[in-house]
């Protein structure tokens, strides 16, 4: 089965609240017959969508292809969080990969915060940046993690936008007894996703970009040019961009065997009105460190936005119950709130936790596996590829520099012994470990 039939209408959005509050209802033309073009892009999310218009921005001729619609998968359907640095925090990289590098992938990941209210602006898109991300403790040694690592931050990288919370910090910004500290990211923020990725896509046809939703990549002939088919055509290109993430399916059997797809899910509650105050009192996302993460954030009319829980085969469980769960071990007294919109997605994590880019091919690029951390990672890698092909190549060599080894197994055993190991982290979680 493929994931991308797998638990949606072809050529549709989730019915989400994304979707229900979408800046645009344009819809692209499906590719039939052939094109030729200088660049190729497969994948119509933050990392294609920005690939491509940072590449027409340099003159190329570009044509970009989407299986179903421009921020189909999971740039439409994610938490929206911008978040800081890398996936990894500062002193892991630092074991990993020594203190130079790491200072070299902290500015990536500043410049790719930069890039998206740069975008933003640039382009007047219509979508806010709201400041701002909490991350939420459970236990006082995380607590004194976070504020150590607020230290290390700001002592030894420059960056003094984190604030760290205690107890009573925490719960003045969100109520709730489940957690006991953290710090709060004036520098990091969050955003409607799906709006932005849509923004994108208007801003690549300004650009030049042709873009074609309803057109699924079923094979790939390599060669100069490389040739990318569809169901009812093909594009000829000199470069092709790999930008399909967790949705990739076997077009690169390469990239495949280093980069999981998973689900995650979230819920939109009814506008909460007066009872707002009740989960949020500034408008902030919200981490918390479980290992299957909760992060959660309002909506525009002051919605919960709750998103957790995560599953690995093709089809998606039940969504309410799987989120409805955690929601109300953070927020008990949201038990009698209505669940207006309830949807997942699939993202793609990679062992390290860090994005993998490749070359799977003499003359194609790829980058994904952002790990939940794509909206700014994304957004960038996008950018990087189109720095490579234009012959800047340091920064997407760096990142291809990484090591990021393969699923034991491959793509075929991957998904059963990730099972094995998410069902013991989730263990861990409910047993405070």
């Amino acid at each position: 089965m493929n994931l991308l039939f797998a638990n949606d209408r072809r050529g549709e959005h989730p019915p989400s609240y994304y979707a229900a509050t979408a800046l645009t209802k344009k819809r692209w033309p499906e590719l039939k017959g052939q094109q030729r073009a200088d660049i190729c892009v497969i994948g119509g999310g933050f990392t294609g969508l920005s690939a491509a218009l940072h590449l027409a921005e340099k003159g190329f001729s570009v044509i970009l292809l989407e299986a179903h619609r421009v921020g189909f998968g999971a740039s439409g359907r994610n938490g929206g969080q911008v978040g800081s640095g890398q996936r990894l925090e500062q002193d892991e990289l630092e074991k990993i990969h020594g203190r130079e590098m790491a200072h070299r992938l902290w500015d990536i990941g500043e410049d790719a915060k930069a890039l998206v209210r740069d975008l933003i602006a640039r382009h007047e898109m219509g979508v806010t940046f709201h400041p701002g991300i909490a991350h939420a403790c459970r236990s006082e040694t995380e607590v004194a993690h976070s504020h150590k690592m607020a230290e290390k931050l700001a002592r030894d990288y420059g960056y003094d936008k984190i604030d760290p919370l205690y107890r009573e910090d925490l719960r003045a910004l969100l109520p709730s007894e489940a957690y006991i500290g953290g710090d709060l990211d004036r520098g990091a923020g969050h955003l409607h996703p799906l709006n932005f990725a849509q923004a994108l896509a208007l801003a690549c046809d300004k650009a030049g970009v042709t873009i074609h939703e309803s057109s699924l990549v079923h094979h790939i002939r390599p060669g100069e040019p490389v040739r990318i088919q569809t169901q009812h055509g093909h594009v000829d290109a000199d470069h092709l961009i790999f930008a399909a993430n967790g949705y990739l399916g076997d077009l690169s059997p390469r990239v495949a065997a280093r980069v999981m797809p998973i689900n995650n899910f979230i819920l939109a509650t009814e506008p909460l009105g007066d009872r707002v105050d009740e989960v949020l009192r500034a408008n902030i996302a919200v981490a918390d460190t479980k290992f299957v993460v909760n992060y959660w954030r309002l909506s525009e009319d002051n919605r919960l936005l709750f998103g957790g829980g995560e599953s690995y085969g093709y089809k998606f469980p039940d969504i309410v119950a799987t989120v409805r769960k955690p929601m109300l071990e953070v927020y008990p007294g949201l038990a009698d709130v209505r669940i207006d919109y309830a949807w997942g997605g699939t993202l793609a994590i990679t062992r390290t936790r860090m994005p993998y880019f490749a070359r799977p091919l003499k003359n194609a690029l790829s980058a994904s596996g952002f790990s939940g951390h794509g909206v700014a990672m994304g957004t960038m890698a996008g950018k990087i590829m189109a720095e490579a092909v234009a012959g800047q190549a340091e920064r997407f060599d760096l990142m291809a520099g990484l090591k990021v080894p393969s699923f034991p197994g491959g793509a075929l055993l991957r998904s059963p012994l990730l099972v094995a190991a998410m069902t013991w982290f989730s263990m861990r979680d409910k047993l405070g470990i």
